[in-house]
């Protein structure tokens, strides 16, 4: 063990560990989820930390040596290494001091061994001095976090786009099938198949192009803002180029928050960002819900489509297979609807120059990227793919139905065509049969405006 202190007093820090006492009394205080922070995370802060060094050499606050010896140590951490120095919890008190200055420690320590130095011995590269210059917590995390959610919204976009061309490809594999449309569980009107995974596919479109949008909130950062917005201890160089070099680092289009004290007090673009994630979830639960419904049974159920077999769907019932994947799809809409309101009060929860609870908004935000981006790959690769048609049960549904008497009310009237429905389900009759038998319409009549082109509006349709 090795001995150091910090303003609280003294503590015996592991000899060969690159955290140090700030690290390690964090890591005892909050023994919150028994989880890391996120690599991206960690790596961004890294870069943070080697832009301020290059900046800080620019404007003549550190000599090229030590510059030099931060910036190592960045890189490497950005490569990958050193995660396991990084000990705190992501969820913890403070507005996230305690994973800066781990990441402090941690760049400190290497910049020492680097240049011939021991562990825990700040006299070539200091935690705060010099790996944390003319910063402060409060602008150096929410870049950090900022950054990470940039880096975590292309695989949602790229597995939203794969379901997208998943469902898209359904609907013209499905465009000649006719099905019954429903209304609050109740026969509708007829329309195709193909029809109902085009409207999948225009949802999903509109959740990417909501989620492109809102990736321009994250653009704008409040580096140089450090403690307050009010760039207390940086200088004229340092603010004027520092998210400049992070930009080109980060290969962001960043800028500078035009108010810096907004932009450290104000969380707002974050919850944003989870409200676009929440509206994407809700609208995948629904569809899957919708997948549910339609392949139910086999056999009693609605059974217009059928699912992958994933899996044994029972320990009990031999041959049971459940719809396993939209079910896991939805567990992780409401994971992620929950992480919303989180989010949302994590934001509202700041208090006049500062928001301290960002350190619980970051994880919760964060998994529900993770989680969506790997919800909807499990989605298309296990279920939407694999999804076949049960052609002939779904015509046999719509010839059954008394749903078709609705195209036939132009003609004969609604007061007729409630007639027909009502007697069509009592005797079991079908509606063309009947409106045959009480000369309402003429053969030649009906069977052009039961047109299942005609009735589904579908110009496409495969008679």
């Amino acid at each position: 063990m090795r001995r150091e202190s910090d303003s609280i007093g003294m503590m015996e820090v592991p000899e060969k560990a690159y955290y140090g006492v700030q690290t390690l009394r964090a890591k005892m205080n909050f023994c919150i989820t028994g989880k890391r922070l996120h690599p991206l995370f960690i790596r961004n802060m890294a870069k943070i930390k080697k832009a301020a060094a290059k900046t800080n050499y620019m404007a003549g606050d550190l000599d090229a040596v030590r510059m030099g010896a931060i910036c190592k140590a960045c890189d490497e951490i950005i490569q990958g290494q050193w995660a396991d120095e990084f000990i705190v919890d992501p969820i913890q008190g403070g507005a996230g001091t305690s994973a800066n200055m781990n990441a402090n420690e941690v760049i400190a320590n290497r910049a020492n061994e680097l240049l011939g130095g021991k562990l825990g011995v700040y006299d070539r590269v200091h935690p705060n001095d010099d790996v944390n210059r003319a910063q402060s917590t409060n602008d150096v995390i929410p870049t950090a976090g900022k950054l990470t959610v940039l880096d975590l919204i292309p695989g949602v976009l790229a597995e939203l786009s794969r379901l997208e061309e998943a469902l898209e490809d359904k609907a013209v594999e499905f465009a000649h099938i006719l099905k019954m449309g429903r209304t609050q569980m109740q026969d509708a009107v007829p329309m195709t198949l193909g029809q109902s995974f085009h409207a999948y596919a225009s949802v999903v479109n509109r959740d990417i192009r909501r989620i492109r949008r809102v990736s321009g909130e994250l653009y704008s950062v409040n580096m140089g803002g450090t403690a307050i917005g009010s760039a207390i201890n940086v200088s004229p160089m340092y603010l004027s180029h520092i998210v400049g070099n992070l930009a080109e680092l980060s290969g962001y289009p960043l800028k500078q928050a035009e108010d810096l004290f907004d932009g450290t007090q104000n969380l707002d673009g974050f919850v944003q960002v989870s409200n676009t994630l929440k509206t994407c979830a809700v609208n995948l639960s629904k569809m899957c819900n919708d997948l549910r419904l339609l392949s139910s049974g086999p056999k009693t159920g609605f059974s217009e489509i059928n699912l992958p077999a994933m899996q044994n769907g029972s320990s009990i019932m031999p041959g049971k297979v459940n719809p396993v994947i939209p079910e896991v799809v939805t567990q992780v809409a409401y994971h992620i609807i929950g992480h919303d309101c989180t989010i949302t009060m994590a934001a509202e929860a700041g208090q006049l120059e500062l928001n301290a609870f960002e350190p619980v908004l970051f994880y919760n935000l964060f998994e529900s990227l993770d989680t969506l981006t790997g919800a909807v790959k499990t989605l298309v690769d296990h279920c939407i793919c694999g999804i076949t048609a049960n052609e002939k049960h779904c015509r046999e549904l719509v010839e059954s139905s008394v749903g078709i008497v609705t195209a036939l009310c132009p003609y004969i009237g609604y007061k007729k065509a409630a007639d027909i429905a009502k007697e069509a389900l009592k005797t079991g009759t079908t509606v063309e049969k009947l409106v045959l038998e009480h000369g309402l319409m003429n053969k030649k009549e009906m069977e052009e405006v039961l047109n299942p082109q005609k009735m589904t509006g579908n110009q496409e349709f495969a008679v």
